[in-house]
């Protein structure tokens, strides 16, 4: 189906500290992909750099050929890892803004999550526990008619039940012919939706590989790899 991410050479610098090292990453379309790291190993740095957010220091980033900029912001869906909603707003306030703001906001697929998730539109922002703004964050993301969507850390900081409410939605609500990048530190519970998974060391690609290739050549789990690369993170 061809490249949706193609990453070359680059690199990135805030001040005197090197976060990127002359990474190299391809990604194919309609792969569901994990982004593997420990903090601070740069995953956050290259997701804002898909999105548009980060430019490189050296090097260039593309999605679908397009190189990153104005153009991508429209096939691109990216989800921080930390919501910058208005705590007066209800969960209806934000999908409005969402629908008005992307002309890819496909509304029927957001009432269909929004029911999924057991989100009430009536409920404001205030008053959501972590696991229920995570859950609506995915909402807005994946309501989108994008060709890459970037989740970094959906799972975060939510308990076991709310992480199985997530994962669920992203099998149920994905979309096959696009590209799901999600970073995350937390393996164990969501290493079952990847087909395949980059692993970021110290700012370079230490491994990107397929998940079946992981577990019938090498006979581990990606969660067993990650603390033989990691240690016990």
């Amino acid at each position: 189906m061809g490249l949706c991410v193609q990453i070359e050479n680059v690199s990135k610098q805030f001040a005197s500290k090197q976060v990127l090292q002359n990474i190299t990453l391809h990604i194919e379309t309609g792969k569901i992909v994990g982004l593997l790291g420990n903090n601070g190993s740069g995953k956050t740095t290259i997701c804002k750099m898909l999105a548009g957010l980060s430019r490189p220091t050296e090097g260039s980033v593309s999605i679908d050929g397009i190189p990153v900029g104005y153009q991508t912001k429209s096939i691109v869906s990216f989800m921080p890892d930390k919501a910058t909603f208005e705590k007066w707003m209800k969960v209806e306030d934000i999908v409005t803004f969402f629908q008005d703001f992307y002309r890819d906001f496909n509304s029927e697929k957001a009432k269909a999550m929004l029911t999924f998730m057991k989100l009430d539109k009536q409920e404001k922002i205030v008053d959501l526990s972590k696991g229920m703004m995570e859950r609506l964050q995915l909402t807005l993301a994946l309501s989108r008619d994008a060709k890459l969507y970037v989740l970094d850390e959906p799972i975060g900081g939510v308990d076991p039940i709310a992480r199985e409410k997530i994962l669920d939605a992203i099998i149920e609500f994905y979309h096959e012919e696009s590209t799901l990048l999600i970073s995350t530190h937390l393996i164990k519970d969501i290493e079952r939706i990847f087909d395949e998974v980059i692993f970021v060391k110290d700012g370079s690609i230490a491994i990107h590989e397929n998940v079946e290739d992981i577990r019938f050549k090498r006979k581990v789990s990606v969660h067993d790899l990650f603390r033989e690369v990691y240690g016990d993170c």
